[in-house]
């Protein structure tokens, strides 16, 4: 058995570069543990992100919606009227409004 170690050992010490290991190493230790570049910090980002797109594209969806219904109000008076009337409880001088709750 230590005949297998000591050629492994050779095999080891003349085709490897231990710097460059140890260099290596280091190097994907620092960006897996480091507060300012880990793969932890990235994940949550990355989620921020996708929950950042989720809510563009919910406003971009309402926008349009208020897009559309502004332009139906400049172009139709009686749907402009029948909004008038509704929300803002407005009225002719010859009628009389009664609100029912």
């Amino acid at each position: 058995m230590s005949k297998k170690v000591k050629k492994l050992n050779f095999w080891m010490r003349r085709k490897s570069n231990i710097t460059l290991i140890a260099v290596g190493s280091v190097m994907v230790l620092l960006l897996f543990f480091n507060e300012d570049t880990s793969m932890k910090l990235n994940m949550q980002y990355q989620q921020q992100i996708k929950d950042l797109k989720k809510e563009i594209r919910a406003c971009e969806d309402s926008a349009q919606w208020y897009r559309a219904r502004r332009e139906a109000l400049y172009i139709d008076t009686e749907d402009l009227e029948h909004v008038v009337r509704e929300q803002y409880h407005m009225q002719r001088s010859s009628e009389d409004v009664y609100l029912i709750k």
